[in-house]
């Protein structure tokens, strides 16, 4: 199984941030993803309905934005938020979309 792409830290940009914060369902994965270190893409997804192509879709938007790191563990895919990357090219970025959304975990210090 091959990894999957994930831009470099540096190339980053607000646009692809932006669009992919722009649909709901991406809204709520990374809400559910802020309040993990890491979730099994079937467990992010429970409870969200769509169906499965569209939640793998949805996955591949915030993975090529920049937003999530995808590793393959095992059988698994775990997905996690980029807090770090996203804080230093875009400070205070995803902690204000977090807010927005009511959701109050503080996010992980570099």
């Amino acid at each position: 199984m091959r990894e999957p792409f994930h831009p470099p830290a540096g190339d980053i940009s607000l646009a692809a941030v932006m669009h992919a914060l722009s649909d709901p369902v991406r809204l709520e994965i990374v809400a559910r993803l802020a309040d993990t270190d890491g979730e099994n893409c079937g467990g992010i997804g429970d409870g969200i309905d769509v169906h499965k192509s569209t939640m793998s879709h949805h996955y591949r938007v915030l993975r090529e934005a920049g937003l999530t790191l995808t590793t393959i563990e095992g059988r698994a895919r775990v997905v996690r938020l980029r807090h770090d990357d996203l804080e230093a090219r875009f400070p205070g970025l995803l902690g204000s979309v977090l807010a927005a959304l009511g959701r109050t975990r503080v996010l992980k210090k570099a």
